[in-house]
C-alpha cells in the first residue's frame, strides 16, 4: 500500500465510475479496475459495490474514506510543513479551471512558473462551476478559477476580471454585427444553450422571464467546443458566450459577436483559495502569479476589440 494507491481510491469516489477516472488519467478502465481491485485485496474486503451507473462505496468503503482523507490530509500538511521550512516554492498545486478561461491564462501561468518556482508543479483540471466547487470543498483541487455572478467579498476569492456576456454567431449575421444588442432581442432568436440544471442557464431564464419573455432553445449542450461548432456551421443560430470563450474564434474571423445590453450581463472571474488548511509557498507563488497574469492579460478589452 502506498499513498498514491488511496489518492486513485478516493478519485474514484469523487467520479463515481472507474470509467471515469481511466478517461481523467488517459488510461484504459481495465487497468483502473486491477488497480482498485488489488486495493480491494490489501484492504480485505470490497470498497465498491458495482451498478448499472458505476460504482458506489460499500459499508466498509465508507469506514475507509473517512481515515484515507485524515491520512491524507495530515501527510500533506506534513510535507507542505517541510516545504515551508525549505524556503523554496516547491511541490504540486492542483488547479481547477473553467474551460473558457483556462487558455491563454494557464499558459502564461505555466511560462512563468517554469522563469521562476521550477520545482512547483502544475496540475490543472477542467469543470464547470459547481463541478470546481465541489472539487475545491473535498480538497481534489488546491484553488480553483470560478465565474461568479456577484463581485467577491472576503479573503477567500481573488476577483481577477469582470466579463460581459456576448450574443455569437457565424460572421455575416446582421444582429452581430452591431456593437451591443438588447436583451429584448433575444425573444423568439433560436438559441444553442447550456442544459439545465445549471447556474448559467438559470440565470440566463431568469433575465429572460424578467423581460416577459422566454428563451428559445434549439440546441441543448454544455460543451464549449461543441456550441462554437455548431455556431460556425449553421447560419440560423446564436449563443451566449462570455469574451473567453470565443478570443480566438473573434479574431480569426470564424465568429462574430455583440454585446448583451439593457440588462447587460456581468460574471466575476474569481481565484477560489482553499477554505482548509494553510496557504502553502508553492500556493501563495502560483495564485500570485495567476492574479497579475489574468490582470495584465485584459481579456475583456481583447475581446472587445475583437468583436
Amino acid at each position: 500500500m502506498n499513498i498514491q494507491d488511496f489518492r486513485l481510491f478516493l478519485e474514484v469516489v469523487e467520479a463515481g465510475s472507474l470509467t471515469k477516472v481511466a478517461a481523467q488519467r488517459h488510461t484504459a478502465q481495465s487497468y483502473i479496475s486491477r488497480q482498485v481491485s488489488e486495493l480491494e485485496k490489501q484492504c480485505g474486503g470490497a470498497l465498491f459495490r458495482r451498478t448499472g451507473r458505476g460504482v458506489v462505496l460499500t459499508e466498509f468503503g465508507e469506514s475507509v474514506e473517512r481515515r484515507v482523507r485524515i491520512w491524507i490530509r495530515d501527510s500533506e500538511e506534513m510535507f507542505a510543513d517541510f516545504q515551508q521550512l525549505s524556503r523554496v516554492p516547491m511541490g504540486d498545486v492542483k488547479i481547477g479551471i473553467l474551460p473558457s478561461a483556462a487558455h491563454p491564462l494557464m499558459t502564461q501561468v505555466f511560462s512563468e512558473l517554469r522563469r521562476s518556482f521550477p520545482q512547483i508543479r502544475l496540475n490543472v483540471r477542467e469543470g464547470q462551476g459547481g463541478e470546481l466547487d465541489a472539487m475545491l470543498d473535498t480538497g481534489a483541487v488546491d484553488m480553483a478559477i470560478l465565474f461568479r455572478y456577484e463581485p467577491p467579498r472576503g479573503q477567500e476569492e481573488i476577483h481577477l476580471a469582470t466579463a460581459d456576456t456576448y450574443l455569437v454567431s457565424r460572421p455575416g449575421l446582421p444582429l452581430t454585427q452591431a456593437g451591443t444588442v438588447s436583451f429584448q432581442q433575444l425573444n423568439g432568436l433560436p438559441l444553442v444553450l447550456p442544459r439545465r440544471p445549471s447556474h448559467w442557464r438559470s440565470i440566463l431564464d431568469e433575465s429572460a422571464r424578467s423581460q416577459g419573455f422566454s428563451l428559445q432553445a434549439e440546441i441543448e449542450a454544455d460543451s464549449l467546443r461543441m456550441q462554437k461548432e455548431i455556431l460556425a456551421e449553421n447560419d440560423a443560430l446564436y449563443a451566449l458566450l462570455g469574451p473567453f470563450a470565443v478570443q480566438e474564434e473573434l479574431r480569426s474571423g470564424k465568429l462574430q459577436a455583440a454585446k448583451i445590453i439593457d440588462p447587460d450581463l456581468k460574471r466575476y472571474v474569481t481565484l477560489a483559495l482553499p477554505k482548509q488548511g494553510q496557504l502553502t509557498q508553492a500556493l501563495r507563488a502560483v495564485s500570485r502569479i495567476i492574479k497579475e497574469k489574468g490582470a495584465v492579460l485584459g481579456y475583456n478589452q481583447n475581446a472587445a476589440d475583437a468583436a
